[in-house]
């Protein structure tokens, strides 16, 4: 199995709302590494490493979240591996 990474900015009402826990529960549930956390602009950024199936699946529920976000952007850009073996909730960047 091949293992990919991503890089994910989510626009939209995407803080306040559940979206990193919800989105560390997901990638656990798919079997995806990484981390998540909230930008200082309003966003949420992710790193996710997994299958492509696997990142594919994570990558759909990103649109749609947690039931109190409201999506309206989802940028994804393949980036290099750095081999994380869980996903985390981090820190803020402020």
């Amino acid at each position: 199995m091949t293992t990919l990474a991503r890089h994910a900015l989510i626009s939209g009402r995407v803080q306040g709302v559940y979206y990193r826990e919800s989105t560390r529960q997901e990638a656990q549930r798919l079997g995806v590494t990484g981390w998540v956390r909230n930008l200082a602009d309003g966003r949420v950024e992710c790193h996710l490493e997994g299958s492509a199936e696997a990142l594919a699946r994570l990558e759909s529920w990103l649109w749609q979240g947690p039931a109190t976000a409201q999506v309206t952007a989802v940028e994804l850009e393949e980036v290099a591996l750095e081999g994380f073996t869980d996903f985390q909730v981090r820190r803020a960047n402020t």
